[in-house]
């Protein structure tokens, strides 16, 4: 039985809570990516399982294969520092899949933290007239914003017009497909934050809760939560619809706030367009309405 089918059968999202079946969840799913061919094994008639077999996996990492078997069964505790940079070269893990990889590693529990947002952090926000901004934390509450912010990402600031959780948004409501048209993508990136956030904070039991819930409900968390997606916070462009200002190229920067003593940190999230653009023009019109 593969991720996607546990998960429709029984609700329950394998790995969320018990750190040993994370890692082995995320190694299967990252070992089923890989094509053989690609790392010079040769396919030879019909193939039994997606991307490579374990076997073919600890070869490649230069491990033995019960020992593989056993983490990706979750019986092997705290693999050593040089087997995890074995398997990340053999999975051909990016820099976020290998700090998560060593996180689910080495795991240990940790109280649910809290996110603060401070008077200095608030009054920031509302400085920035011009640029939509608002602040995550890690279970992607979003948690402050400024009024453009809350206007740009579906009205935020309205009671009842959206989820404040931009998860529960993406996966449950339908307008998000409107906000976000490169919905794929914005839906991909949550699920690879939400699964960070899983490895770092298995005790986390809203977190839990949460991604439970999403696994019941959504069919598309399913699937995506099944690839064993990773992504961390970055910055780039995106793309936005508001229905007054039509369709908006905006870059963005993500700027992680340091934790007070005994709290997380946060992630403050800043859109901008460049001067004299079409989306300058259009962000100052939006100006008023988030007003």
């Amino acid at each position: 039985m593969d991720d996607v089918d546990q998960i429709e059968r029984t609700g329950r999202v394998d790995g969320v809570g018990d750190t040993r079946r994370a890692l082995g969840g995320f190694l299967r799913a990252r070992r089923e990516r890989i094509a053989p061919e690609h790392v010079g094994i040769r396919g030879g008639g019909r193939r039994r399982v997606r991307g490579l077999r374990r076997e073919e996996l600890a070869q490649l990492a230069g491990i033995s294969v019960d020992y593989y078997v056993r983490l990706e069964q979750g019986r092997a505790r705290q693999p050593s520092r040089e087997v995890l940079d074995a398997l990340a070269r053999a999975l051909r893990l990016d820099a976020a899949e290998r700090r998560h990889l060593v996180t689910l590693a080495g795991a240990r529990s940790r109280p649910a933290p809290r996110a603060r947002v401070s008077p200095v952090l608030r009054r920031i926000l509302d400085d920035l007239v011009q640029s939509p901004a608002f602040v995550t934390n890690h279970r992607l509450d979003v948690v402050a914003w400024n009024a453009l912010g809350a206007e740009l990402i579906g009205g935020l600031s309205e009671p009842g017009r959206r989820d404040p959780n931009n998860a529960r948004f993406l996966f449950l409501d339908p307008a998000s497909r409107d906000v976000h048209p490169e919905w794929e993508d914005r839906a991909a990136e949550a699920v690879g934050q939400l699964r960070v956030s899983a490895g770092r904070y298995p005790g986390d039991a809203e977190l839990a809760a949460l991604v439970s819930d999403l696994s019941a409900r959504s069919a598309a968390f399913r699937r995506i939560w099944a690839t064993g997606e990773v992504v961390m916070c970055a910055a780039g462009r995106k793309r936005l619809r508001h229905p007054v200002a039509g369709l908006l190229d905006l870059d963005y920067e993500t700027l992680h706030v340091p934790a007070a003593p005994g709290e997380t940190g946060v992630v403050v999230h800043v859109f901008n367009a460049e001067r004299d653009s079409r989306e300058a023009a259009a962000l100052a019109r939006l100006g008023p309405l988030g007003g």
